[in-house]
C-alpha cells in the first residue's frame, strides 16, 4: 500500500495505543494515526473526520466495543473495524465480527508481522466489499430501468396487438362489405344487360338506328361495369379465404383459343395482330379451368390495352429443366406448363415492377389517367397462381413492351392447399424482375 493509511487506535489504556503505534512503524506502513480513549471520542471523531481502519479494545469505559460497533454502523459509517482482545475474550470477538467487525486480534499477538497483515486484509476484504456494494447498486439501477423498459415495451406491445385486432376487424368488415355490395351490385346489373340483349334481339322496326346504338351502349357499360364488380368480389373472396379451385381436366389448347378470340375485336379496333403459339406434347392438363380463363384473360387484356401498335404474342410450352431433359429425349412430357403472354407496348419502369402485384395499384394513378380499371387485375391473378401451385414472374423495358411468364403444374396436387400471400400487402415472394435489352 503506498498511499497514508489514516489509521484511528481507540483504546482507554495509554500502553496498548503506543504499542499499536510502534508496530505500525515497524512494519514500514505510512500511516496517519489518531487516537481516542472512549467511546464518545471515537465516535465523534468518524463522524467528523475520513479514516481507512479501526483499532478498537473492546473494554473501554463509558460503553463496550459490541455498543461501539453498533453505533457505528447505525451512523452509516462503513470502515474497517478491527477488535483489539484482551485474555479470554475471543468468543466476545467473535460476536463482535458477527456485529459487524472486520477482524480481531489478541494484544498478546500484537506484532508489526501480524498488525501489518490484519491491516492489509482488513482495507482489502473492505474494498472488495465496497466495490461489491457499488456493482450490486448499478446492477439493480440497471434492473430497474430495464423492468421500467420491459414495462414501457410490453404497453406498446399490447397496444400494438389491440391495433392488429382492431386492422383485422376492419379488413373483416371491409371485405365482408366489398363481397355484399358486390352480390347486390351484381343483380340489377345482370338486369340492366339482360334488358340490353332483349331489345337489340328485338326485330330491325322495332328499334331506330339511334335507339340501337343507345342500347348497345348500354350493354357495353354494363358488361364493363360488371367486369369491376367481379373483380372486387373475387378480391374479397380471395382475401376472406374463401376461393376455392375445382380442378379438372381439359385442353388447355382450347382455353388458350377461346381466351384469345375473346379479344381478337378489341385488337382488331386498335390494329394490334394476336399470334399464339402452342407447342405441347399433351394438351390436356388438370387444373381449374374457370380460373386459368380468368388469368390469361387478365394478361391478355392488359396487353393489348397498354399496346399503342405491334403485336401481342401467347407461347405456350413445357418448361425447360434439367431434371426433365431425359424425358423429353424421350419423347415424353414435362410436369410444368410454361405460358408467356408479351407485347410491344408502353412496357413498365423499373420503380413500378415491384408493385404491379399489388391491389389497387396501377402504373398511372391519376383521376384523368388514360386507362380504366380497378388496379385489382394483377393482384387476382398473383392470387389465383398461387393457388394453382404456380408462378407468375415479368420482365418488361420501357417503350418496348413486357412479357408476363406463368409456370403452372401439369396436374394440380388437390391434396396440398399453398398458402396464398394476403392482397393487402405486397407478396413476400416476388416473382424476380429482369430487364431485357
Amino acid at each position: 500500500m503506498d498511499e497514508v493509511l489514516k489509521i484511528l487506535v481507540v483504546d482507554d489504556d495509554e500502553v496498548d495505543r503506543m504499542a499499536v503505534r510502534r508496530a505500525l512503524k515497524k512494519a514500514g506502513l505510512d500511516t496517519d494515526i489518531s487516537e481516542a480513549s472512549d467511546c464518545a471520542a471515537a465516535l465523534a471523531f468518524l463522524q467528523a473526520n475520513q479514516v481507512d481502519c479501526v483499532f478498537l479494545d473492546f473494554r473501554l469505559p463509558d460503553k463496550d466495543g459490541l455498543t461501539l460497533v453498533h453505533e457505528i454502523r447505525q451512523a452509516g459509517i462503513k470502515i474497517p473495524l478491527v477488535i483489539l482482545t484482551g485474555q479470554g475474550d475471543e468468543q466476545i470477538a467473535v460476536d463482535l465480527m458477527k456485529a459487524g467487525a472486520s477482524d480481531y486480534l489478541a494484544k498478546a499477538q500484537v506484532s508489526p508481522e501480524r498488525l501489518a497483515q490484519i491491516l492489509r486484509s482488513a482495507i482489502r476484504i473492505y474494498r472488495a466489499e465496497m466495490e461489491a456494494a457499488l456493482a450490486y447498486q448499478q446492477l439493480r439501477a440497471s434492473n430497474e430501468i430495464l423492468l421500467r423498459q420491459n414495462l414501457k415495451l410490453e404497453r406498446q406491445r399490447q397496444q400494438i396487438q389491440l391495433q392488429n385486432l382492431q386492422l383485422l376487424e376492419a379488413s373483416r368488415l371491409k371485405s365482408q362489405f366489398l363481397a355484399t355490395m358486390s352480390h347486390e351490385l351484381r343483380t340489377p346489373m345482370n338486369s340492366i344487360i339482360g334488358f340490353s340483349q332483349m331489345l337489340l334481339r328485338q326485330s330491325k322496326g322495332a328499334l331506330t338506328s339511334q335507339q340501337r346504338d343507345m342500347t348497345q351502349r348500354i350493354l357495353s357499360n354494363a358488361k364493363h361495369l360488371l367486369s369491376l364488380i367481379n373483380e372486387v368480389l373475387d378480391f374479397s373472396r380471395i382475401e376472406a379465404g374463401r376461393m376455392e379451385l375445382r380442378a379438372e381436366a381439359f385442353d388447355l389448347a382450347e382455353v388458350i383459343y377461346e381466351t384469345v378470340g375473346e379479344y381478337r375485336s378489341l385488337a382488331q379496333q386498335k390494329q394490334i395482330q394476336v399470334h399464339v403459339e402452342i407447342d405441347l406434347q399433351n394438351r390436356q392438363i388438370v387444373s381449374d379451368r374457370a380460373r386459368l380463363h380468368q388469368v390469361l384473360s387478365n394478361l391478355i387484356s392488359n396487353a393489348i390495352k397498354f399496346t399503342l401498335a405491334g403485336e401481342v404474342r401467347v407461347r405456350v410450352q413445357e418448361c425447360p429443366s434439367s431434371a426433365s431433359s431425359n424425358s423429353l429425349a424421350d419423347g415424353g412430357e414435362t410436369e410444368r406448363i410454361c405460358i408467356a403472354v408479351s407485347d410491344t407496348g408502353i412496357g413498365i419502369a423499373p420503380a413500378d415492377r415491384e408493385s404491379i402485384f399489388e391491389p389497387f395499384r396501377q402504373i398511372d394513378q391519376t383521376i384523368s389517367r388514360r386507362h380504366s380499371g380497378t388496379g385489382l387485375g394483377l393482384a387476382i391473378t398473383h392470387a389465383l397462381v398461387q393457388m394453382m401451385q404456380g408462378t407468375i414472374g415479368v420482365e418488361s423495358q420501357e417503350n418496348k413492351g413486357s412479357i408476363f411468364q406463368l409456370e403452372l403444374p401439369r396436374q394440380l396436387d388437390q391434396t396440398d392447399s399453398p398458402e396464398v400471400v394476403p392482397l393487402t400487402r405486397s407478396p413476400t415472394t416476388q416473382p424476380t424482375v429482369s430487364i431485357k435489352g
